[in-house]
């Protein structure tokens, strides 16, 4: 049986701080050597070119061998982040540790697990193909394995790295006679994320294996938990698989649902609702009692260039690209709901979520005492 999970989201200050952290573990919140998993939002530009991860991903594994942990063991944490706070998105990090489980809240009922895996190399012209797809979904069985699921009905969230498309590895696939997907490198980062989208829900019994002509065309294949990121950092798919079961005690629990367009406020209370938390029939920020630990979101413009029978111009926007746009758009509305601007949002969500909607995890802290979540005091 897994260990019970503690996790905490902390601010970033600047782009290579991870004092935090260091304090959450100063502190006794944390053990350095039992993280197992940071998923976080970076201030970069959320391009194939974002650097501000590489810096975040080095400050965070830095400060985890400075406290202690063993270096070799740090190199392999699964470490996701998200580049681009654009609006009120504000850069943090969520932080996932076992904990020792005579130390843990004791529950009969569903507690947070998380469980991780990689896949096997990704080859550049497996990028948009049912190879890609097949090598996603195994790592997520593995990951669900680690994480003592069984239910694929108790996965809710499912974070994931993938590599893109660079200069480089298109090249590398065209010396060795292979074609991609794709030549446009930015392009690759939407189609990297829908082809995982499409890995996970096969994973989990959402859908059936697709066909190549399915990838970015047939949007109404997803996963309703699939929350993925892509980029230059590595070379095979990066899974963490955060659900629920029964035993391992902790204070906290986790729920999905998804947002069926960019202003589906619903969505975000629904998945709130689905993590365990009490709400009213008309719920407010205030009724969080800082129990919302965080939510994570995906989100995607609409296929049709609409939201609500609205026309809006993202897509035909030459000066801003859709991504930034959408991704600041569904991070307002997501801090109205938290009032909290430190929210995970993240753009290109082909095949996660319906079309022009996104799914939505939310962690809770259903413990005795004072409830570790954000409340503002100012």
């Amino acid at each position: 049986m897994p260990d019970p999970i503690e996790v905490r989201k902390v601010p970033i200050h600047s782009v290579a701080d991870a004092s935090e952290l260091t304090a959450l573990i100063d502190d006794g919140v944390l053990e350095a050597d039992r993280v197992v998993a940071i998923i976080g939002k970076t201030e970069g530009n959320g391009g194939v070119n974002d650097y501000t991860r590489i810096i975040a991903d080095r400050a965070f594994r830095e400060a985890l061998v400075a406290a202690g942990a063993d270096a070799d063991r740090v190199m392999r944490i699964p470490i996701v982040w998200s580049g681009g706070t654009d609006g009120v998105i504000s850069p943090h990090a969520t932080i996932f540790a076992t904990l020792d489980p005579a130390k843990a809240e004791p529950s009969d009922d569903l507690r947070l697990t998380v469980g991780f895996a990689m896949s096997e190399p990704i080859l550049p012209e497996e990028i948009g193909y049912t190879g890609m797809i097949r090598k996603v979904a195994d790592a997520v069985t593995a990951a669900m394995a680690e994480a003592g699921i069984t239910d694929p009905k108790d996965v809710h969230y499912v974070q994931t790295k993938t590599p893109l498309l660079t200069i480089h590895t298109i090249r590398d696939a065209k010396s060795r006679g292979q074609q991609v997907w794709t030549e446009h490198t930015h392009e690759s980062m939407d189609l990297s994320n829908g082809t995982t989208g499409l890995g996970i829900a096969v994973a989990l019994g959402e859908i059936e294996m697709p066909t190549d002509a399915d990838v970015m065309h047939n949007r109404d294949l997803y996963s309703a938990v699939a929350s993925c990121s892509s980029g230059v950092e590595l070379d095979r798919a990066q899974v963490v698989v955060v659900g629920n079961t029964r035993g391992i005690g902790g204070r906290y629990r986790i729920g999905h649902s998804v947002m069926k367009d960019a202003l589906d406020t619903d969505g975000l209370w629904e998945a709130i609702a689905d993590a365990g938390l009490e709400l009213p029939e008309r719920p407010q920020r205030d009724d969080l009692a800082g129990r919302l630990v965080n939510l994570f979101l995906k989100c995607e413009v609409s296929q049709d260039g609409q939201v609500r029978g609205r026309r809006n111009a993202m897509l035909d926007d030459s000066d801003v690209h859709w991504h930034r746009q959408i991704k600041s758009c569904v991070g307002g509305v997501t801090a109205s709901v938290t009032g909290d601007p430190a929210v995970f949002v993240s753009v290109s969500a082909a095949h996660q979520g319906p079309d022009g909607g996104g799914p939505v995890a939310a962690i809770v802290d259903l413990g005795e005492g004072e409830p570790t979540g954000y409340r503002y005091s100012g």
